[in-house]
C-alpha cells in the first residue's frame, strides 16, 4: 500500500481557468455533459443517458442531505457587518433537535469580519408570520477550528424557521460572487430531506424526475443515506504530503435497511457523489472494527491503515447488522473523517457519479484512488472537449481502473 506521507499534493494538479467555473446551473438540469470513463478510457455523452451506462439490477446510492441557509449577517451599531457562519450543531448536538429548538442554541460557527466583534451582543430584527422577531449572538467558546455561538431569540419559533427567515445559502467560495435566488432551489438536489449541510453533494444536483424514471425503466434499485456536508470540503491540502492534511469530520445516518441493499447488491454498488462513496466505504471499515472487537464509534481518516485486511465485504456488513439487531437500531449513525488517496482499496464502491473537483482538493485525491494515474487524462479530456468544472459544472461516470 503506498503511503500517505509518500504522496506529493503537488502531483495532484492542473491549470483550471476561472473561465472553466460555472458560475450558475444551466437552465435544465439533466441538460449537462457526462463523460464517462470505462476501459480505461474516456469519453462524452449527455447526463440525460446515464441509464445507458449503468448495469440492470444495479444499486445507485444517493446522499439526501439538505442545504442549509447557514450564513447569517449581523450589523453593529458602528455598522460593521459581522456575518456568522453556521457549521455544525454544538447544543443541542444532535441536527433534528437544533432545528425544533425554539429558545436558544449553540453552533460552531466561522465569523466573518471577526476582529470587529471582540465582545457583546449582536441583534438582527426581522418579521416572521406577522410577527416582530429578535435574535441574538454571542460568543461562547472556541474549538479549535471555530467559534462556538450562542443564538436565542424572543418568540417561540423553530430555529429551523430563524434561519430560513434571515439566512442565506452558503455557495462555494470559488463562484465568487453572492448567492442569489436561483441558488436558493438550484444549489439543492430534487430529492434533498435531512436538513444539515452548509454545502450540496453536486453530483446529485444533475438528477431529475425524468432521469429517474429512465433509472426505474431499467431496474436500477436506489437507496439512500445521510451525510451532511462540512465547509471543510473546500479546504485545500497544503501541506506538502497528504499525511500532515487533518481531515474534517462529517456526521453519517445510514438505516440498516440500506446495509442490507448493500449486501444483496454486493460488487454492483454506484455512488452518487465523493460524500455517499465516504460514507459507503466507511461503513465497510466501522464493520471491521466490530470485527476487531472495538466499539461503534467514529471512522478516522486513516483507520485502512491500521485495521485488519482480511475480512471480506459481507462479513464487515453482516457485523453491521448483527450489531444494529443486538442494540435494537434501526439506524447506524457516527462521525467520519475517513480520507481515501491513491493507494487505498475500494471495498463497496464500484462505479462513482461526481462532477470535477479543485486542483490538490481531497475530492481529487479520493478520484485519483479510483481511477488511478489516469485521473490527469480524464481531466485533460474534459477541459479540451469544453467541460464545465466545481459544483454547478458537468458531471462524470467513473469506472474503476482496469476495468474492462
Amino acid at each position: 500500500m503506498i503511503r500517505p506521507e509518500d504522496i506529493y499534493i503537488k502531483e495532484f494538479t492542473y491549470d483550471l481557468l476561472p473561465e472553466r467555473i460555472a458560475k450558475y446551473p444551466l437552465e435544465n438540469r439533466d441538460a449537462s455533459k457526462l463523460l464517462v470513463y470505462k476501459n480505461d478510457l474516456p469519453m462524452a455523452t449527455n447526463f440525460g443517458l446515464l441509464h445507458e451506462w449503468l448495469e440492470n439490477d444495479s444499486l445507485l446510492v444517493f446522499n439526501n442531505t439538505k442545504v442549509i441557509r447557514a450564513r447569517l449577517v449581523f450589523a453593529k451599531s458602528t455598522g460593521a457587518k459581522i456575518e456568522i457562519f453556521c457549521l455544525e450543531p454544538h447544543a443541542p448536538a444532535d441536527y433534528v433537535e437544533m432545528f425544533q429548538s425554539r429558545e436558544k442554541c449553540e453552533w460552531q460557527c466561522l465569523i466573518g469580519n471577526r476582529k470587529r466583534w471582540k465582545h457583546g451582543e449582536l441583534n438582527l430584527d426581522f418579521v416572521l408570520n406577522g410577527k416582530s422577531v429578535s435574535l441574538f449572538a454571542r460568543r461562547v467558546g472556541e474549538t479549535e477550528t471555530a467559534d462556538i455561538v450562542e443564538f436565542s431569540w424572543n418568540e417561540p419559533i423553530y430555529f429551523a424557521q430563524v434561519l430560513e427567515a434571515n439566512g442565506s445559502t452558503p455557495i462555494p467560495p470559488y463562484l465568487n460572487r453572492k448567492s442569489e435566488v436561483i441558488d436558493q432551489k438550484r444549489y439543492q438536489t430534487v430529492y434533498s430531506k435531512h436538513k444539515g449541510s452548509v454545502a450540496a453533494p453536486t453530483a446529485g444536483l444533475h438528477f431529475t424526475e425524468n432521469v429517474f424514471k429512465t433509472l426505474n425503466d431499467k431496474n436500477i434499485k436506489m437507496a439512500e443515506l445521510t451525510l451532511h456536508v462540512g465547509a471543510g470540503t473546500f479546504r485545500p491540502v497544503d501541506s506538502a504530503t497528504v499525511d500532515g492534511h487533518d481531515m474534517h469530520s462529517e456526521f453519517v445516518d445510514v438505516s440498516v435497511d440500506v446495509v442490507k441493499d448493500l449486501i444483496r447488491f454486493c460488487g454492483k454498488t454506484a455512488a452518487v457523489g465523493t460524500t455517499s462513496v465516504r460514507t459507503l466505504e466507511s461503513l465497510y471499515w466501522m464493520g471491521v472494527k466490530l470485527l476487531s472487537g472495538q466499539d461503534f464509534n467514529n471512522i478516522d481518516q486513516w483507520v485502512y491503515l491500521y485495521l485488519p485486511q482480511n475480512f471480506s465485504l459481507s462479513e464487515a456488513l453482516y457485523a453491521l447488522v448483527d450489531f444494529a439487531d443486538k442494540e435494537c437500531k434501526e439506524r447506524l449513525q457516527f462521525h467520519t473523517s475517513l480520507m481515501i488517496v491513491p493507494g487505498y482499496k475500494y471495498q463497496i464502491v464500484n462505479r462513482i457519479i461526481t462532477n470535477f473537483h479543485q486542483p490538490q482538493s481531497t475530492l481529487l485525491l479520493l478520484v485519483a484512488a479510483f481511477v488511478g494515474k489516469n485521473w490527469k487524462s480524464i481531466y485533460e479530456f474534459a477541459l479540451e472537449n469544453n467541460f464545465r468544472f466545481l459544483s454547478y459544472g458537468d458531471s462524470s461516470l467513473l469506472f474503476p481502473e482496469g476495468e474492462v
